[in-house]
């Protein structure tokens, strides 16, 4: 059975009464609603009480107890900018009082807040330059706290399911800030190296695998301008950047451990950073749905759709991570094609972004084009 997911943060719900009955109109199955989410400007185009939402760090929509987080340096903000804090329990309820099972999207190493208080355990490139945005899994700290954050979800949110992305470590892109890097021309190589990191605890890594980690980072630091890395280091690196990727995930599977339905947001490029973490070169995780990103195109959808399948286990089902936004076209038509295309390369599921941010023009194209993609797949040929 093919199903839609649609991706809301609590205030586009939250002290809108229509909020709910407009995104079951949409014909979606379920909702990903932000349990934990980092900083964020976010339209509200039909909210009756205001227009702009400034999540100005990275929060967690639920209460944060202190015994939970007690001898952690890593501990979740809350949102200053939700009349409470349990502002997920709150549109959770509306979602399901429509009919709407809710699945508590968590956001875990991207956190500005945390990253710029704590700068020993955000990524660090081999220039020495922090990216604060990031937490590095490849920190026990940095571990530990995602694990917490998602028991605490599951403990107080009681969601439908669970819903993770960044559950591994980000680099170079998807940082947050006015992005002022495209004029460097770096290629996607030059942006592999920028994403590797040198914090402590990947040094410790590094020597960890007989490398010696100051001489590793001139010799990254020179491939950024040019110079060449041996294959053999190439391949080291590889296996080091997928085995910290994978114990943080791990250790997160585990503490997210029960009946819930897990999905997590994936790619198979061994090298990916951000919200979509490498599953490469590991088991199968044992999740219910991966999510590819076809955020490009639906090209783009289809090769990654095709690349996660032989990493999955065989009952796992596949989603596409399709946005309504700019610069797609408000044109049902369009969507629907794309979301056809992915669909037809082995999508059991469309992850629609995002339904909060859409204007009414697009809201009204994605539910147009959702039932047009839909019932292309369940009345017609088998894709």
């Amino acid at each position: 059975m093919v199903t839609a997911t649609a991706y809301l943060y609590p205030w586009d719900v939250v002290g809108d009464p229509s909020a709910a009955e407009r995104i079951a109109a949409l014909g979606v199955d379920a909702v990903a609603l932000a349990a934990a989410y980092h900083s964020v400007r976010a339209a509200t185009p039909f909210h009756p009480a205001h227009r702009v939402v400034d999540a100005h760090h990275a929060a967690l929509y639920l209460p944060v107890r202190d015994a939970a987080w007690s001898g952690s340096r890593l501990v979740p903000g809350t949102p200053s900018w939700m009349p409470g804090p349990d502002a997920f329990l709150e549109a959770r309820d509306a979602l399901r009082a429509v009919g709407l099972p809710v699945h508590a999207w968590t956001v875990l190493t991207h956190n500005t807040r945390l990253g710029r208080a704590h700068p020993d355990l955000a990524v660090r490139n081999a220039f020495g330059d922090p990216y604060p945005y990031a937490l590095c899994p490849s920190s026990a700290e940095v571990r530990a706290y995602c694990a917490t954050l998602v028991r605490e979800v599951l403990a107080l949110g009681e969601p439908d399911g669970l819903v993770l992305e960044a559950c591994g470590p980000l680099g170079l892109g998807h940082g947050g800030h006015h992005e002022k890097t495209e004029g460097a021309d770096w290629d996607a190589s030059v942006d592999r190296l920028l994403s590797w990191c040198f914090c402590g605890a990947c040094l410790a890594r590094y020597e960890a695998a007989d490398l010696d980690p100051h001489g590793l980072r001139r010799q990254v630091a020179d491939a950024v301008d040019g110079a060449a890395l041996a294959p053999a280091l190439m391949s080291t690196m590889r296996k080091i950047r997928t085995t910290l990727t994978a114990d943080l995930r791990r250790e997160v599977l585990d503490a997210a451990s029960g009946p819930l339905p897990l999905t997590l947001h994936a790619s198979a490029d061994p090298w990916a950073t951000g919200p979509f973490a490498t599953i490469a070169d590991a088991a199968a995780p044992p999740v219910d749905t991966l999510v590819a990103s076809a955020w490009t195109d639906a090209d783009q959808g289809a090769a990654n759709l095709a690349a996660l399948r032989p990493l999955a286990a065989p009952t796992t089902r596949l989603a596409a991570y399709v946005p309504a936004l700019p610069p797609r076209p408000a044109d049902p038509s369009v969507l629907a094609a794309e979301w056809t295309t992915c669909l037809a390369a082995g999508a059991d599921e469309l992850h629609l972004y995002h339904a909060g941010l859409a204007s009414p023009a697009r809201l009204t194209a994605v539910r147009t084009a959702l039932s047009t993609a839909l019932d292309a797949v369940r009345t017609g040929p088998e894709v």
